[in-house]
């Protein structure tokens, strides 16, 4: 006998268990410590900015368009696994009760971020609103209700394959989400704000309708959830090994340029390897990226010079820490081992690559700073992350890579 609410609660008390067991090395990991010191610098900048707002400063308008987005991007945590393309589609219509759970089970999750985002972003609000944060739970339940709403078009919209019904979904979403979000914090006539509800409303009735004799399609729903999980795993491997995840290679012919700069030589075998692993992994690459456009515009925004060069220095290290398992991405590759190159090679050549990316990114930090007539800034940023460089890579990551070899 088929027991959908056992099968949901296996799933996900095995999820909760995958999920807790990594978290585990991340909350444990001292790269913490340097992300809660970032939090901390970033709360007393952004309250420093706050004070400094006029009362005409469009704070509504900045609200609207960031929790849009949180409003707008709302997956259903189904817990699917690849295997349920074969077994579970004859049991199609005894999983509503599944797909249920897994909508309130998505709700309570992302629901706890949107309070975060709501938190974060009050203080902008009650600056500049006579209010003060007198409404903050009204607001929080009525945005909890639109979150509500979102899922579950989200999750009509996914009994389509077409593309194109999926972006349409996304942009008309995101607009009733803005502008009822923008007219909520407005204060707006009670009116216009039923109004947009009616839309709303009658939106998710046209989709519920065209999709009742409809099939769930379940290689999308398999393959959102493989995603959702690969991010989670990509983010746990910094920490330790996830055996669970699958690398992602592109294609980047633009970058070629790069490869075309290392010598045909024996002893940079190694250095041919890494760099084309870093430029073709969207971990590595992606990560590299992020971190660079995020710092320059922190480090841009701040105009407390030891600030700045502290800053940079913490991001380096962020970038440092998180390449590292470039080094064993090759591990469980046996041709690697049959390179006729000496070990030392790697070493060096591996190295040589951390350092050079570090660089890069320094030299990017202290242009930055430059750009605003900063000059000794932008020097000291430049040696500070230059000299933070050759003791992260000539001390700490040859500790570490050490440490890890001997295990």
């Amino acid at each position: 006998m088929f027991d959908e609410k056992r099968l949901w609660k296996d799933r996900a008390g095995a999820r909760v268990k995958d999920l807790g067991r990594y978290l585990r090395y991340i909350f444990n990991g001292h790269l913490v410590i340097v992300l809660l010191f970032l939090i901390g610098t970033a709360a007393f900048y952004y309250q420093k900015w706050i004070e400094g707002l006029s009362s005409g400063f469009p704070a509504e308008i900045i609200m609207a368009i960031i929790l849009g987005g949180f409003l707008t991007y709302s997956p259903v945590y189904n817990f699917l696994l690849e295997a349920d393309k074969v077994f579970l589609i004859p049991l199609e219509s005894k999983l509503k009760g599944y797909f249920f759970r897994s909508g309130i089970a998505s709700l309570f999750f992302q629901g706890y971020v949107l309070l975060m985002a709501l938190a974060i972003l009050m203080p902008m609000y009650a600056h500049i609103s006579s209010d003060g944060f007198h409404r903050f739970f009204l607001f929080f339940v009525v945005l909890l209700a639109l979150k509500a709403w979102n899922l579950a078009s989200s999750w009509k919209i996914h009994f389509y394959v077409q593309s194109s019904v999926h972006r349409w979904d996304w942009v008309v979403r995101y607009f009733l989400n803005a502008v009822f979000t923008y007219l909520l914090f407005k204060q707006a006539n009670v009116l216009l704000l039923f109004l947009i509800v009616l839309i709303m409303a009658f939106y998710y009735y046209s989709f519920y309708m065209r999709t009742k004799r409809m099939g769930l399609k379940w290689d999308l729903l398999i393959d959102g959830e493989e995603k959702r999980m690969a991010s989670f795993y990509r983010l746990a491997n910094l920490f330790t090994d996830v055996p669970k995840l699958k690398d992602t290679v592109k294609r980047r012919k633009w970058l070629d340029f790069i490869i075309k700069g290392i010598s045909f030589s024996q002893d940079k075998t190694y250095l041919y390897l890494f760099t084309r692993t870093f430029l073709r992994s969207s971990d590595y690459l992606g990560l590299f990226i992020r971190l660079t456009v995020i710092g320059a515009l922190a480090i841009y925004f701040i105009s407390f010079g030891l600030g700045q060069i502290l800053l940079s220095v913490l991001f380096l290290y962020l970038t440092g820490f998180q390449l590292l398992p470039l080094w064993n991405h090759h591990q469980n590759k046996l041709w690697v081992d049959l390179y006729p190159v000496a070990p030392m090679y790697k070493s060096a050549d591996f190295h040589s690559l951390l350092r050079t990316i570090m660089i890069v990114q320094a030299v990017i930090f202290a242009l930055f700073i430059l750009i605003k007539g900063e000059v000794v800034i932008a020097l000291l940023t430049l040696l500070g992350g230059i000299l933070f460089t050759f003791m992260f890579v000539n001390f700490y990551s040859k500790n570490r890579i050490k440490d890890v070899s001997s295990i």
